[in-house]
């Protein structure tokens, strides 16, 4: 085969020239504009500005309420669609959902859970078919087969779109409102909770007739207090609620029906009877509780009926029902809400004094929007009067146009009017102009007078209530707790709990054991004593080097120090201490565990001090042997700790002597009481032994064994 020649042109380009193509190829760029600036640097900037602004995205819109209308965005968007379609009718959830989305831009799934949460509170939201249940924890029924519409509550205190805010929607097709014009505390009244980035809420609810009276009180000038109450009744222990920003206790009504059964008639807040007989199921397995059955008889009203086992009573087992399960839990609260577009904590007085305050700027917004439409009126009415009692109209035909029309018609009522008529908008011209024959020729003037007075009087009563806002409001809440209040009845019982004695009622299951060999401490120890502890416990361990922690139980640990004592923190220990400080003057001291931290590591012992005696009894007795020195006549002496008071851990304690000793001699008290010396052993020590001052030699100390000690 002949070679194939290139043409001339091809022959003179590269070996691998590169060949243009017809589709775009990406090319590399480099990751920040700026030459000077590091990659890593602007990667860091992006991460930085994107998390920031996704963090600030989920604090203000999704999961932290306003405080103006105490919602979240989710839930607003949905009580302003149903109020967009209200027609007194219900209407299907999957529509309500739908229609939604057009505001909400995100899954349906989240909206018909916030409808069905707004719905099960029943304040806001009628309902009609399945919403679940809030005792038994069942799901609502699916959204195609619920419908809801507004209640005459909210449709009353939620709305005016004269005096609301609006904005574009995220897509900008529709038009939602910032926040509504409520006149209720709703983020007290529903309570609320949430998780956002780097902050979390939690507001319990509150009752309804409760908020309203607390509202009156703040406008007189009152002092006032609220508490929480829920829907699930129950009994609350508010002693640190803190005004909203501490913690309560709520506990289950539990009866005792007869010496071996315990009926739950309510359930603590948070609870649900499934979850509750789960937690004393979980009870029952771990050997904390004999209960021998469980029945939930639980339709409208919650009863479980719980038979107690074999050899024990309902009323002994009642305190081990609250610890043991969810029927007495604690909430801890954190009251974070959207103040002026950013997050902040207050406590519930301040909330409602703060809608108290919006209550009074709502209605005196829509006082003024009255008035202003009153005095529209009143202006008209006086409008078509002056024309028609004139019979202006039968000279409107020597105009030429309209524009020559209205100048006429203004320069004839203008003379005939007050000042605050003045000047005469053009729309009002309009509607005189277009005032029917049938209506002039019907015109009665007494009628005409009379509806003028009326809305004279009307506009008086709108002015006096602006200037007493004070009592409008007041009157305001007295008509709405009226109409509204015997609806809502306390259903939480406040109380004060009894604390319960953890060691006394539970159950020490818990074997620690310690091998000294091993030097491991636990649970998976096992010893021919071991230590009885509960899951409540804490473990005291006192070391030889000076130091002692309280720690968690723990299956196994080794132990690197010398163990002197470890025992349960619960049960309080009076320690006896014998030591040399650095200066080589002896010390005793007696103390007890009473604070601390767990894990963290304490000292008993100045710094540099060598422990000499130490001894868990509750009132030792040692002998002192010193060291023999010449003109010395005390060789040996009683040091008696129950002597000494008890003091803090960190105290120095007594001075005892600056001879060195040479041993420490345990002694029984009935051997120490024969032979003690009438003079009490502390002050056995001769003038000469207190001036006498010589660093003691460390080979003739003698440290106790653990024996010993």
């Amino acid at each position: 085969m002949a070679p194939v020649s290139l043409p001339a042109e091809l022959e003179s380009l590269p070996l691998f020239a590169e060949i243009p193509s017809p589709y775009p190829v990406a090319t590399d760029r480099p990751l920040c504009q700026n030459e000077n600036m590091s990659s890593m640097t602007s990667l860091q900037s992006l991460i930085d500005d994107n998390f920031l602004e996704y963090a600030s995205y989920v604090i203000k819109d999704r999961a932290i309420p306003f405080l103006e209308d105490g919602l979240k965005p989710v839930q607003r968007r949905i009580l302003h669609t149903l109020h967009e379609v209200d027609d007194g009718k219900y209407h299907k959830v999957a529509n309500i959902v739908g229609m939604t989305m057009r505001y909400h831009p995100h899954g349906d799934a989240s909206i018909e859970a916030a409808l069905v949460n707004i719905a099960q509170k029943d304040y806001l939201i009628d309902r009609q078919g399945n919403f679940g249940n809030l005792l038994t924890g069942d799901p609502a029924s699916a959204a195609r087969y619920i419908e809801c519409r507004l209640s005459d509550l909210a449709r009353e205190t939620l709305f005016n779109p004269e005096i609301t805010e609006y904005v574009d929607s995220y897509d900008g097709r529709n038009r939602e409102p910032v926040v509504l014009a409520s006149k209720l505390p709703l983020l007290l009244l529903s309570g609320t909770d949430g998780i956002a980035v780097g902050l979390s809420t939690k507001m319990l609810p509150h009752n309804f007739t409760e908020l309203l009276e607390a509202q009156i009180a703040i406008l007189k000038g009152q002092d006032f207090e609220i508490f929480p109450d829920f829907p699930q009744g129950g009994l609350l222990d508010a002693a640190h609620y803190l005004r909203g920003t501490g913690k309560v206790r709520v506990r289950a009504r539990v009866e005792v029906k007869d010496p071996k059964t315990l009926v739950i008639r309510e359930i603590p807040y948070g609870s649900t009877t499934e979850s509750l007989i789960a937690s004393i199921e979980n009870a029952i397995h771990k050997g904390k509780l004999k209960i021998a059955s469980i029945n939930d008889f639980t339709t409208e009203q919650v009863e479980i009926e719980l038979r107690v086992g074999h050899g024990t009573q309902a009323e002994d087992l009642l305190e081990r029902l609250f610890l043991y399960s969810d029927c007495e839990q604690t909430l801890h609260l954190q009251p974070i809400l959207i103040r002026n577009q950013h997050p902040v904590e207050m406590d519930v007085h301040d909330i409602l004094r703060e809608n108290t305050r919006q209550l009074q700027d709502v209605l005196g917004r829509e006082l003024e929007c009255d008035l202003a439409r009153l005095q529209r009126r009143y202006r008209e009415q006086v409008l078509v009067q002056i024309f028609i009692e004139n019979k202006l109209y039968l000279s409107l035909e020597e105009a030429a146009d309209l524009p020559e029309l209205k100048a006429m018609l203004r320069a004839w009522l203008e003379p005939m009017l007050d000042e605050k008529f003045i000047p005469i908008p053009d729309e009002d011209l309009d509607k005189l102009l277009n005032i029917p024959i049938r209506r002039i020729s019907r015109f009665d003037s007494e009628k005409a007078q009379t509806e003028l007075q009326k809305t004279a009087e009307a506009i008086e009563g709108v002015q006096k209530k602006l200037q007493h806002i004070n009592e409008t409001a007041i009157e305001w809440l007295k008509g709405i707790l009226k109409k509204y209040g015997p609806r809502y009845p306390r259903q939480t019982t406040l109380t004060s709990f009894e604390t319960i004695n953890v060691t006394e009622v539970a159950i020490q299951d818990q074997k620690v054991g310690y091998d000294p060999e091993s030097k491991y401490l636990g649970t998976q120890i096992k010893t021919e004593a071991p230590l009885l502890c509960s899951t409540f416990d804490k473990l005291l361990l006192v070391y030889g080097t000076g130091s002692y922690q309280v720690l968690d139980i723990p299956d196994k640990l080794f132990i690197k120090e010398a163990l002197l004592f470890f025992g349960r923190q619960a049960q309080p220990v009076v320690f006896s201490v014998l030591y040399r400080d650095n200066l080589g003057v002896y010390f005793m001291k007696r103390f007890t565990v009473s604070k601390f931290i767990l894990s963290k590591e304490y000292f008993y012992l100045p710094e540099e001090a060598e422990l000499v005696y130490f001894s868990a009894d509750p009132d030792p007795v040692v002998k002192l042997v010193f060291e023999p020195r010449k003109r010395a006549r005390v060789m040996e002496q009683y040091l008696d700790f129950k002597e000494m008071l008890v003091k803090s851990v960190t105290s120095r304690g007594n001075k005892v002597a600056e001879r060195p000793i040479v041993k420490v001699i345990p002694v029984s008290r009935k051997a120490y009481e024969a032979d003690a010396p009438p003079v009490p052993a502390t002050r056995q020590v001769s003038l000469l032994d207190m001036l006498e001052r010589d660093t003691a030699d460390k080979s003739n100390v003698i440290q106790p064994t653990q024996t010993e000690s």
